[in-house]
């Protein structure tokens, strides 16, 4: 049964950046087959006082009606729903989280944001993450003297097994090691470089910063960081930094100066557990990663306010990074009975929009991020609820673990249906703003987590990644993962990249199968606006398939993705053109007849045709 639709994308709602005081128009599509449609409401909740506003349809077409009303928007952010009423006195609401017959939460609503959008670029992007240690090593890496924490291991060693020393094995990775594979990156089609942390530090990872002043020698310094930021912008490549907002590392000049000192300078940087000076607050208990306390008015003056912050150095001359990536963004500022959070991620933000607007911030929150994804500093989240936990359940062997930061109960990987995967997925997501959702990442797996690839199901590589790239949302390539790695856990899957077997048969293959999907969401032009921007309606959940449109007036990708061999037959109204479908990757049919239209394909399967798109009446257009 076809289902009234909205999802908080253009396609709906005529901007999505307004002001403070601006009527925006927002619409619902409502399909003739749901019923006799009495009348339709918006409802909103400005400063916490219900509102609503009658609707009105101003088109039907193809079978369905286009209802719109007026918003006015009084809230930085601004909630509202959809109450539709049939013919017959039965009443629906209609919210992010989908259809309902009793009333809903104020958290699900759908959101209209007066805050400052991410730059246009971030929808459009393609993330590229790579762990600088394993990626690429120059032969000026030869020439460098270890530090004394670092255990050396040659670029084809394995990666250490033993949980009290893989911090410290030390491979030699260096950004101009990274540099000079740039035309890798370019071949796989991706359009932004996140890097994690370069900075001085006591292990390979360098989440434990010794100094924020500097790019760690051993990666080349400041000198080739600039080299390289400079080589992928000329090569078209945005390029974005990591930052530990929550700890530093205990080898940090700033904990240095004040462990055991009181009366220093940057005592009240971090949280002392007597007045020596001597136990302090970390993450997690990890005691080298003491935890930062953000009521010091003299930490946010260094770190994160104003043009002289270690935030603003990095994204101005002659670095130029294009953003920040914030690890452990969840916990930053929080700690027993305080709450900093929105604070710190707040002055953040308004740090960047200073130094250059043109630029996007990522934070990482490993479970429900909703709370702190707003619109008010975030542009989008590093998180795995909403996709990667989901993804793994649905397509994982049964019995699979995953040890590390992807935050499986138990480390267990649980098994759900394609129809599990989808209310897992629009649970977790229907708490972001649209905007909200088109920059947050999609990530098969990263350097903290197993790789996809270990426990995957027989052939669905494919399908796992199809999904990344066309779900709302950034996605995300973990480096390697094209060479077709595997790793039993996050520390394991940093295993350097085998640069000598690449144009190996198998190998050649899996990295030509990354081009051709990203391809599909950065150079096609029948498909950019509809998977950078466009709406997203779910047609079909069942055990073993998923079948979703992502939609725009420039064209529409309609996705089947299967884990199994499956049979789907479609309303014939669900969208129009069906007969004109053109295939753009995968092995499905699709057959268009009165009786409706049927996919099917015999086994696992990501299969994407470019459907035309949607003609779309005009805002404000007069009543059909």
């Amino acid at each position: 049964m076809l289902l009234p639709h909205h999802d908080g994308s253009p396609l709906y709602v005529s901007t999505q950046e307004p002001a403070l005081g601006d009527l925006v128009r927002v619409r619902v599509r409502i399909p003739h087959s749901f019923g006799t449609v009495a009348g339709v409401r918006t409802r909103s909740n400005p400063n916490r006082e219900p509102r609503y506003a009658e609707a009105s349809v101003v088109a039907a077409q193809d079978g369905w009606d286009w209802w719109e009303a007026d918003v006015e928007v009084e809230n930085p952010v601004h909630g509202y729903r959809f109450v539709i009423e049939l013919g017959d006195g039965t009443r629906w609401w209609l919210n992010a989280s989908g259809l309902h017959d009793i009333e809903t939460l104020d958290s699900e609503d759908f959101t209209l944001l007066a805050t400052p959008a991410a730059p246009d670029w971030a929808a459009a992007s393609v993330m590229y993450q790579i762990f600088p240690d394993r990626f690429g090593r120059s032969a000026a890496a030869a020439e460098r003297e270890l530090p004394e924490w670092a255990i050396s291991a040659e670029w084809g060693d394995p990666v250490d097994q033993e949980h009290a020393t893989r911090g410290q094995q030390f491979y030699g990775g260096d950004l101009d090691g990274i540099r000079e594979h740039l035309d890798h990156l370019h071949r796989l089609g991706v359009t932004l470089i996140y890097l994690t942390p370069v900075f001085p530090a006591g292990s390979n990872h360098r989440y434990d910063a010794s100094s924020f002043a500097e790019v760690d020698p051993l990666l080349g310094g400041d000198a080739a960081y600039v080299r390289l930021i400079e080589a992928a912008h000329e090569r078209g490549f945005k390029v974005i930094g990591d930052l530990t907002s929550n700890h530093s590392g205990d080898r940090h000049e700033w904990f240095v100066a004040a462990h055991r000192h009181p009366d220093a300078a940057e005592s009240d940087f971090y949280y002392w557990r007597d007045t020596e000076n001597e136990g302090y607050e970390s993450w997690l208990g990890v005691p080298s990663l003491p935890k930062f306390n953000w009521n010091s008015t003299e930490l946010r003056r260094r770190f994160v306010e104003g043009p002289d912050s270690v935030v603003a150095r990095w994204l101005g001359a002659p670095f130029h990074l294009d953003g920040w990536r914030i690890d452990v963004a969840n916990m930053t500022g929080r700690l027993g009975s305080e709450d900093l959070n929105a604070e710190v991620r707040q002055t953040i933000r308004r740090t960047m929009l200073e130094v250059n607007p043109d630029t996007i911030l990522l934070g990482e929150s490993t479970n429900d991020a909703s709370s702190d994804f707003q619109g008010d500093a975030w542009h989008g989240a590093m998180t795995y609820a909403p996709f990667t936990r989901p993804l793994w359940s649905w397509l994982s062997e049964p019995g699979s673990r995953a040890e590390g930061g992807i935050g499986f109960v138990d480390a267990r990987v649980p098994e759900y249906t394609g129809e599990q995967f989808w209310r897992a997925h629009v649970r977790f997501s229907a708490g972001f703003p649209w905007r909200v959702r088109l920059a947050t990442m999609n990530a098969l797996d990263t350097h903290d987590t197993p790789r996809f690839r270990t426990s995957a199901r027989p052939g669905v590589v494919p399908v796992a990644l199809g999904l990344s790239i066309t779900l709302p949302g950034i996605p995300v390539v973990f480096a390697g993962d094209e060479f077709g790695l595997v790793g039993v856990d996050g520390e394991h899957s940093r295993t350097p990249i085998p640069w000598d077997s690449v144009a190996e048969p198998e190998v050649a293959a899996t990295i030509d199968l990354y081009a051709e999907l990203i391809r599909l969401r950065t150079q096609h032009p029948a498909t950019r606006a509809a998977l950078n921007g466009g709406g997203m309606r779910w047609l079909h959940v069942s055990d073993d398939a998923l079948v979703y449109l992502r939609e725009s007036a420039e064209g529409s990708v309609l996705v089947f993705a299967a884990r199994a061999g499956a049979s789907v037959t479609l309303p014939g109204q669900a969208f129009g053109g069906a007969d004109a479908a053109e295939v753009l990757f995968g092995q499905a049919e699709l057959t268009a007849s009165a009786d409706g239209i049927r996919l099917g394909v015999g086994g696992p399967s990501f299969t994407a045709w470019a459907v035309p798109g949607l003609n779309l009446p005009e805002f404000g257009a007069s009543g059909a």
